[in-house]
């Protein structure tokens, strides 16, 4: 059962972030708490899988920092169309860690000018992911704290029962707008305390009791690679 959730990943499609799920972090930045999910979607491509001596999350030219956001990531099973909210969670293969780094300079520009946030969460690095854990080792995910550390000073920590969308409803709504397919990820929105992280600093997140990981942030390095 582990082996199979390990290989959820490598099917995955697309990635579709729920932003403004917590009503402390939609109040943060000075949004309104949202009356249905608002989406958005980042590439494969911004995968970077904890526990490879290489990676890094990589902050581009002309940056300073990007945001952190830790989230729980639910990992699709198997195709989910028009899935009812009722049998939703029969389409869960397992959850993981994942953090939304978001370039929030690109992202204020975007909103401001009403403009698709692309730039400031699909790049490359952007979407750090750590191991799938086996649904069955997750009874229940909406009792999990999520937590995060840069350079070891705590930044967020935040139970997913503060989750406005829950997660069947979000399959249900999501799917009912677009076909899930097996190893796609849904971010499920990050607790307050989002905040910068610099070239030079590390970043430490986790689930308590079940899973966590490291990434240390650099500069991107802009020489081509085939």
């Amino acid at each position: 059962m582990a082996a199979a959730a390990q290989r959820l990943l490598a099917a995955s499609t697309k990635i579709v972030g729920v932003g403004r799920n917590y009503a402390a972090h939609a109040k943060e930045l000075g949004n309104a708490v949202p009356k249905e999910p608002v989406l958005f979607l980042k590439p494969t491509s911004s995968f970077l899988h904890a526990g490879v001596a290489t990676a890094a999350v990589e902050v581009p030219e002309p940056l300073e920092s990007l945001h952190h956001e830790v989230e729980l990531a639910v990992v699709i099973s198997r195709r989910a169309r028009d899935v009812p909210e009722a049998s939703a969670m029969d389409f869960v293969g397992g959850y993981a860690l994942a953090l939304d780094m978001t370039a929030r300079d690109l992202q204020s520009v975007a909103k401001s000018a009403g403009l698709p946030w692309t730039l400031a969460k699909a790049q490359d690095t952007f979407t750090p992911i750590s191991a799938v854990v086996p649904k069955s080792a997750v009874p229940n995910p909406d009792d999990l704290e999520l937590w995060l550390k840069v350079d070891d000073e705590l930044r967020q920590k935040g139970p997913t029962s503060d989750m406005i969308f829950k997660i069947p409803f979000l399959i249900s709504y999501i799917s009912s707008i677009m076909t899930l397919m097996e190893g796609d990820v849904i971010l499920t929105g990050t607790p307050e305390g989002v905040g910068p992280v610099r070239v030079g600093q590390k970043i430490k997140a986790g689930i308590t009791g079940l899973i966590d990981a490291e990434f240390d942030v650099q500069r991107r390095n802009r020489s081509f690679s085939a």
